[in-house]
């Protein structure tokens, strides 16, 4: 895959603390880091499947993950699910 690639990241509603179920982007952050550090452009697209992630990049899903299995906020560095996220959109084609 060629270093700087577009990636379409589709997240979906979840709830969080016993609020309402939204789209919300607080858990996409560090992920978002880790993506745009490697010099990849990050398109954010939201979806309608609850608590779902997914990362695609031409056309294709490279990575998918449940939306609360992310850390909250932070620059990914530490969560291990970032790290599979980008190790995935490195080996796509």
């Amino acid at each position: 895959m060629p270093e700087k690639a577009v990636v379409s990241l589709r997240y979906g509603p979840y709830s969080a603390v016993g609020l309402s179920v939204e789209h919300r982007t607080f858990r996409l952050e560090g992920l978002q880091a880790v993506l745009a550090k490697d010099g990849h452009e990050v398109i954010l697209e939201k979806i309608e499947d609850w608590n779902v992630v997914e990362l695609m990049v031409n056309e294709e899903v490279v990575f998918h993950c449940n939306i609360k299995d992310l850390e909250f906020g932070g620059d990914g560095k530490l969560d291990p699910l970032c790290e599979k996220a980008r190790t995935a959109v490195l080996q796509a084609y």
